[in-house]
């Protein structure tokens, strides 16, 4: 989580996501907010999309952990503008594996990040967010069983109209090994059907099956607590 590749994709990013899953999460994630009163640590909040949410949803203090400086100059310039949200968030330069919160915190926010980390990372993560979390503290991320990608050729998977421009977004799968899946997303802005910028990035993501995961959850010392269908919530003991 600590490449800045992620800045190649600032200018696309709002508009993917709320043509993606951040309405849901609109929808999904403020009950299991509720009675979240003092802090809350995001891990990779990105350009402050859900940090919105949480802002509006509870009174809490908030760690907002963003490793990609593009990401994060949005996020603060997001912040600029509300007052009392530039004196509730605290923005952490660092990717999850290395955040650290002044004290424990109540509840611990990763809105689709889990699959930035493989399997011997997902091990220290556990680690670390056990170590932020209070007891009892709440751990919520989404996560859904998906079938096993297959590469193949680019598809347009976002395409946006703003003002003459279109903003396109274009994806293919390079390689499957295990939960690992290797991709390619080429950004792409278009003026009258001409390609006037162009950026690729390579990643990698990882989606482990529910079955391990909920292993290495237990393992870790976490306990499942009630979500909607989409969403994970497990809790320290108290």
């Amino acid at each position: 989580m600590d490449d800045d590749h992620y800045s190649l994709a600032v200018p696309f990013y709002d508009l993917w996501h709320e043509d993606g899953h951040v309405p849901l999460i609109r929808e999904l994630l403020p009950p299991l907010l509720k009675g979240v009163r003092r802090s809350v640590m995001e891990i990779g909040a990105g350009t402050g999309l859900i940090t919105r949410v949480i802002l509006q949803e509870t009174p809490a203090e908030v760690y907002a952990v963003e490793p990609s400086s593009g990401m994060r100059s949005v996020l603060v310039n997001r912040l600029a503008e509300d007052r009392e949200a530039l004196s509730r968030v605290t923005v952490l330069p660092c990717g999850g594996l290395e955040a650290e919160a002044d004290e424990p915190v109540e509840a611990v926010v990763m809105i689709s990040v889990l699959q930035s980390f493989d399997a011997a990372q997902r091990a220290d993560l556990w680690r670390v967010l056990r170590r932020q979390l209070e007891p009892g503290g709440l751990l919520l991320f989404n996560w859904r069983e998906r079938a096993t990608p297959e590469p193949g050729e680019p598809e347009i998977v976002g395409s946006y109209r703003v003002g003459r421009h279109t903003y396109e977004i274009a994806g293919q799968v390079l390689a499957v090994a295990g939960e690992s899946v290797k991709a390619r997303y080429v950004y792409r802005v278009k003026q009258r059907g001409v390609v006037i910028s162009e950026d690729e990035v390579l990643s990698e993501s990882h989606w482990p099956a529910r079955e391990r995961l909920v292993a290495e959850l237990e393992g870790a010392g976490f306990a499942r607590d009630g979500a909607p269908d989409g969403m994970e919530a497990w809790r320290l003991p108290k």
